[in-house]
């Protein structure tokens, strides 16, 4: 059995690498961060190290085996739930498969570093980062599916013609709009202008960040935020 301060040693390397990736999540500015993905992490890890060695001193049940690898079985089963938890539906596109995706990764490296394989829970660790940092770069520069539908978020003054104009920008860009949705916000004083959030849903392969440059030099535009196609 490994000592007590080689266990310390495996739980404080599940600690820094799922905070790496927790880390990587709050730079994103996701919902499910540094914290959450480091007490996945960690937690797993713990299943791991009491399910293999914190039994050692009881007796056995005649005819029932010490097996450790149920408890690495049970945490994927638990994760799965934080998983499915994370995952919803908004109109027509899914949110939140790249973030139960990281958190099953997550728990998954917990469990292997619990288990004294370091060199490949660090290789998974990079492996994620590759993932997260480089596959959106990789992906921006493939075709786009004219079938994608993709949103742009625009914040205006009232009263300005914007939205005439940002259709027809979407146009000028090679982008149908399929889908305008408003939200409109009271002014504070009857002299002061209202601000409106409208929510283009857009298909067609033109580039929504140029249309956002484009829509963000408008006169009385507040903001322009593209969605991510991240399913984060």
């Amino acid at each position: 059995m490994p000592s007590e301060w080689e266990l310390l040693g495996r739980l404080a390397l599940t600690l820094a690498l799922s905070a790496t990736i927790g880390l990587e999540r709050e730079l994103s500015q996701k919902s499910a961060g540094l914290r959450t993905y480091t007490l996945v992490g960690v937690g797993a890890a713990l299943f791991s190290l009491a399910g293999a060695y914190g039994f050692t001193g009881e007796a056995l049940t005649s005819g029932v085996p010490r097996d450790p690898s149920r408890v690495a079985a049970q945490v994927v089963t638990g994760i799965g739930f934080i998983g499915g938890g994370l995952i919803f539906v908004r109109q027509d596109s899914v949110r939140g498969l790249t973030t139960a995706a990281g958190v099953w990764v997550t728990a998954a490296i917990g469990l292997t570093a619990a288990a004294g394989q370091a060199v490949l829970a660090i290789i998974g660790t990079a492996i994620y980062l590759v993932v997260a940092y480089g596959f959106p770069k990789l992906t921006r520069r493939l075709p786009r599916s004219a079938s994608a539908v993709r949103r742009v978020h625009v914040t205006y003054l009232d009263g300005r013609g914007v939205l005439r104009d940002a259709i027809a920008s979407c146009a000028a860009a090679g982008l149908a709009v399929s889908d305008i949705s408003t939200r409109r916000l009271v002014a504070a004083s009857a002299e002061e202008p209202g601000t409106v959030t409208v929510t283009l849903a857009l298909l067609g392969a033109g580039s929504t960040e140029e249309l956002a440059a484009g829509l963000a030099a408008h006169d009385g535009v507040l903001a322009v935020n593209v969605e991510s196609e991240d399913a984060e």
